[in-house]
């Protein structure tokens, strides 16, 4: 068996959730004098490749250490959804399900396709990556809870719209930018689509039934979509934690792992050395053109 890295580099460029504290790291002692180099790092939990946990959101829910091994490494699915959606778009449960096989109780993971706008990546916009995204509304919400998913993954900012968060007061230009999308494809306004019912229905919504969610997955995910594999999230084992910066990893057989280190060795890689498809963000921009055009 080997492993798949699903989890993107953490270093003081890392962006963290709009407001939340990004990576500070300070040096306590170094090898000279002190024999040895110390660091003290200060950050919020909400920072790279993280799990939020039940209780960011719900009281009464599981801290990060009550989450167990079954519960974060099981069988699941990665979807593609970059050539369904594009800047401001709405996935659907049906777009899921066109494209790869989701089964009771699974951990799903969900591409995108914008984290090739993230930080380590050569075309890196972090308004796009964190703003712009597509989410899904409380359908595709009632069809996660239908199929007792044991968590969801994305390779985005956040498993919300991001115009269904406060990021739609925080950035007034971009709201306007997606009023004219949803007017345009869904002959609604934002706040008609994202009223106040649903705000911010998956984390509100899913975290009281058990389902939660890592946000800012990717790493090698290109080698991996709308197919099924086992999948794990480990997190610190941290009483009290409402989430948890972790590291996600698939796990596929050794022969596989061959063909699929074959496969990345012919693809244009990050600066950190992740494999990258760039024919994911020509289809979010041509999308995206034709949502706005």
């Amino acid at each position: 068996m080997k492993l798949i890295d699903l989890t993107i580099p953490l270093g003081i460029g890392t962006p963290p959730w709009p407001t939340y504290e990004a990576l500070q790291v300070k040096y306590f002692k170094r090898l000279a004098p002190n024999g040895a180099n110390g660091q003290i790092l200060t950050h919020s939990n909400h920072l790279g490749t993280h799990l939020d946990g039940e209780i960011h959101f719900h009281t009464s829910g599981k801290d990060i250490a009550e989450l167990d091994m079954d519960f974060l490494v099981h069988d699941g699915a990665v979807v593609d959804l970059s050539d369904a959606c594009g800047d401001y778009d709405i996935y659907t449960s049906q777009m899921v399900d066109e494209r790869v096989e989701v089964k009771e109780g699974d951990i799903l993971i969900i591409h995108t396709g914008y984290h090739h706008f993230g930080w380590d990546q050569p075309g890196a916009d972090e308004v796009r990556y964190m703003v712009k995204h597509p989410g899904p509304d409380r359908e595709f919400a009632e069809w996660a809870k239908a199929k007792k998913l044991r968590w969801l993954g994305v390779d985005c900012g956040s498993a919300d719209h991001p115009m269904n968060t406060i990021i739609r007061t925080w950035m007034p230009r971009q709201a306007r930018e997606a009023e004219k999308v949803f007017q345009k494809k869904f002959g609604k306004s934002l706040e008609q689509v994202f009223d106040d019912d649903k705000y911010q229905l998956m984390h509100l919504e899913m975290f009281p039934h058990g389902i939660i969610h890592a946000e800012c997955v990717a790493g090698d995910i290109d080698l991996l979509i709308n197919r099924r594999v086992q999948i794990g999230f480990f997190p610190w084992r941290f009483v009290d934690g409402e989430s948890s910066i972790g590291r996600c990893v698939a796990f596929v057989d050794d022969d596989e792992y061959e063909d699929l280190m074959k496969k990345k060795a012919s693809m244009p890689k990050t600066k950190f050395g992740d494999a990258y498809d760039p024919t994911h963000v020509e289809s979010i921009s041509k999308l995206s053109d034709l949502d706005r055009s």
